[in-house]
C-alpha cells in the first residue's frame, strides 16, 4: 500500500542547478528573448495564432489522436468532419486553441495567475470541457459510467486509476496533494533559472498526482504553456511547449518513457527495516 502523503511528491525541486543545466537555460532564455522582441506586436499575435494550431496538433499526437492541421483549421470555421469520431477531435482542438489564447491575452494583460495555483489548474479543466457535449464528457471504469464535471479533482473511490506501473494518490488525498503542489510550485520565490526546474519537474509531478479523472495530459501541457510565460521563455506565444515534447530528442517516445523513467522508485530509498527497497515496484 502507498502511503498517502504529500510529501511523496519530493524532492519537487533540485536542491542546485548543475553547471550544464544553467548553461541550457541561458541559451533557451537568450533565444525565447531575441525571438520575442524582433517582431512588431501585431506581428507577433498573428504568428501565436498559426502556433496556437501547432501547440493543439502536437498535443493531439502525445494523446495518441492524429488530427491534422487541416481539420484543426476547418474546425477554426465552423466546418467539422461527418464523421462523429473526427468532429469530437476538432471540438477538442477548438478547445486547446481557445483556453491556450486566454491564457496569452491574460499574460499580456498582466492578469495571468499563479499557473501552480489550485485555482488556476481548475480553470484551466473547466474552461477545456465547459462546451464539449455531455458525450465527451463521460467515461467508464469498470463498466460504470463517469461524468467528468469541469473543475472538479478526484474525490471518489471510482475515480483512482493505475496509469502503467504508477499508482496516482488516492482520489481522497487528491486536494491535500495539489495545495502541496501549489505551495512548493509557486514561482515567487524562485529565480529564473530556478523557474525553468520549476516547469519541467511540476509537469511531471501534476501528471504523478492526476488530479482529475480525465483531461490531465491537455491541463498539464496548458499549464506548462502558462509556466513558460511566466518563466519568461514564452515569447508573447511563440515558443511551442507541446511541439517540443511530441517530437521528443532523439524519437517521438521520448516524452512518455521519461514520464515513465520519472516515476520509478528512487534509488538508495531503504524500507523500514533498513534494506534497500526494489528496484521496480512489486505487482500489487
Amino acid at each position: 500500500m502507498i502511503t498517502e502523503t504529500p510529501s511523496r511528491l519530493e524532492p519537487c525541486l533540485p536542491e542546485t542547478l548543475e553547471p550544464g543545466i544553467v548553461d541550457l537555460i541561458a541559451a533557451l532564455s537568450t533565444s525565447a528573448e531575441k525571438l520575442g522582441a524582433r517582431l512588431h506586436p501585431a506581428t507577433a499575435g498573428s504568428l501565436a495564432d498559426l502556433v496556437r494550431v501547432m501547440n493543439c496538433y502536437y498535443s493531439n499526437l502525445i494523446e495518441g489522436h492524429n488530427t491534422k492541421p487541416r481539420e484543426i483549421a476547418d474546425a477554426l470555421q465552423n466546418l467539422f468532419n461527418a464523421d462523429g469520431e473526427r468532429r469530437n477531435l476538432q471540438r477538442e482542438a477548438i478547445a486547446h486553441i481557445r483556453v491556450q489564447r486566454e491564457i496569452d491575452t491574460m499574460y499580456a494583460a498582466g492578469l495571468l495567475a499563479d499557473a501552480a495555483s489550485s485555482q488556476f489548474i481548475r480553470w484551466l479543466h473547466r474552461e477545456f470541457y465547459k462546451d464539449l457535449p455531455e458525450s465527451m464528457r463521460s467515461m467508464e471504469r469498470k463498466e460504470v459510467k463517469i461524468l467528468i464535471v469541469p473543475g472538479e479533482f478526484r474525490n471518489k473511490p471510482l475515480h483512482d486509476v493505475s496509469i502503467g506501473r504508477h499508482l496516482p494518490p488516492e482520489s481522497s488525498a487528491v486536494e491535500s496533494f495539489m495545495d502541496y503542489f501549489e505551495k512548493h510550485y509557486n514561482f515567487t520565490p524562485l529565480g529564473k533559472g530556478m523557474r525553468l526546474a520549476a516547469m519541467a519537474s511540476a509537469h511531471h509531478r501534476f501528471n504523478y498526482i492526476h488530479p482529475f479523472p480525465d483531461g490531465n495530459g491537455r491541463v498539464s501541457r496548458l499549464m506548462s504553456h502558462a509556466m513558460a510565460l511566466q518563466a519568461g521563455v514564452g515569447a508573447h506565444g511563440l515558443w511551442s511547449v507541446s511541439r517540443g515534447l511530441a517530437r521528443g530528442l532523439e524519437s517521438r517516445m521520448d516524452y512518455m518513457s521519461m514520464m515513465d523513467y520519472a516515476d520509478m522508485p528512487r534509488q538508495g530509498d531503504l524500507d523500514g527495516r533498513g534494506n534497500l527497497k526494489a528496484r521496480f515496484p512489486v505487482e500489487r
